[in-house]
């Protein structure tokens, strides 16, 4: 069976929850918060403050994070998509960008020590930042989101086998 036709659309569950096949990987997603479409979560923790954080595709895709580096100090205000920092892992390096507009809060220190917390419980322990956003953001419900992993696995598929341009 092809890397291709093992990749399946994904399951919604009663909850919310929902899983997505990355070939033979289950990434699964808590539905419980909101998505971004740069592969971030997003959760409400009150008072209009909201943590972010990779989700399991993201995860899955770098492998094995070991490093984490901000170039910017909160409180800041941001616009979507401004350069916040980088991460590495075994398998690449990558710009973390801002996933909407808003005031940047804090950082989650412990992820600076120990940036491994991304890799065991990226819903959790391993999110990144706190921000308030702006009423315009462009937040996903989880079926947006799964519909958007459907296309992005297709794109990641051809970048991993070097296929993006042909």
């Amino acid at each position: 069976m092809s890397e291709q036709s093992k990749t399946e659309a994904s399951t919604i569950e009663a909850d919310g929850s929902f899983s997505f096949m990355m070939g033979e990987f289950q990434a699964k997603f808590p539905g419980d918060r909101f998505y971004v479409s740069n592969h971030m979560w997003a959760a409400e923790k009150g008072r209009g403050v909201w943590l972010f954080g990779l989700t399991a595709y993201a995860v899955r895709l770098l492998q094995d994070i070991y490093f984490l580096d901000w170039v910017i100090d909160p409180p800041a205000n941001l616009k979507s998509r401004q350069h916040l920092g980088s991460i590495e892992s075994k398998k690449a390096e990558s710009d973390l960008f801002a996933p909407c507009s808003g005031e940047l809060i804090t950082f989650n220190e412990a992820l600076l020590d120990d940036p491994s917390l991304i890799n065991a419980n990226p819903y959790e322990e391993g999110w990144m930042f706190s921000m308030n956003i702006s009423e315009d953001s462009q937040l996903l419900q989880p079926g947006e989101y799964a519909s958007h992993l459907v296309k992005a696995w297709d794109v990641a598929q051809k970048t991993i086998k070097g296929q993006a341009n042909h």
